[in-house]
């Protein structure tokens, strides 16, 4: 058991009408101290989204994410908050939002490898 280590993650959703609470689970980002581990795996499925709202610009959507891609490897591409420590961006991206881009609450495990953790969390929350 001491080669696996605590892991927080939360789903990223999209809340295309924010008034609606309604919402569309498009990723997951996951974190590990341990293993300083910080990512982030998202799939945005456009039918899907159109049948909640046409109105949301899918390109500005991607360009987000993207920024959050940043920001989870860190460093001065990811601007201010790409210079901070791991756990500190992790809070800062899952952090309580009325956007449209959301996470749910955070939820914690244990694991040996936590790039293997999110490819599963993403099959099953996800695709």
């Amino acid at each position: 058991m001491q080669d696996r280590h605590i892991y927080e993650w939360a789903i990223v959703r999209l809340v295309p009408k924010v008034e609606r609470g309604e919402f569309i689970n498009i990723g997951v980002i996951l974190y590990s101290r341990k293993k300083n581990f910080l990512a982030i795996k998202y799939h945005i499925d456009t039918n899907r989204l159109e049948l909640f709202s046409e109105e949301i610009d899918v390109d500005i959507i991607r360009k987000y994410l993207q920024a959050w891609e940043i920001v989870c490897k860190g460093g001065r591409e990811g601007g201010k908050i790409g210079g901070l420590e791991i756990h500190l961006r992790f809070r800062w991206l899952t952090s309580t939002r009325s956007t449209i881009i959301q996470c749910s609450k955070v939820h914690s495990g244990l694991c040996s490898d936590p790039q293997i953790v999110l490819d599963q969390l993403f099959e099953k929350y996800v695709l």
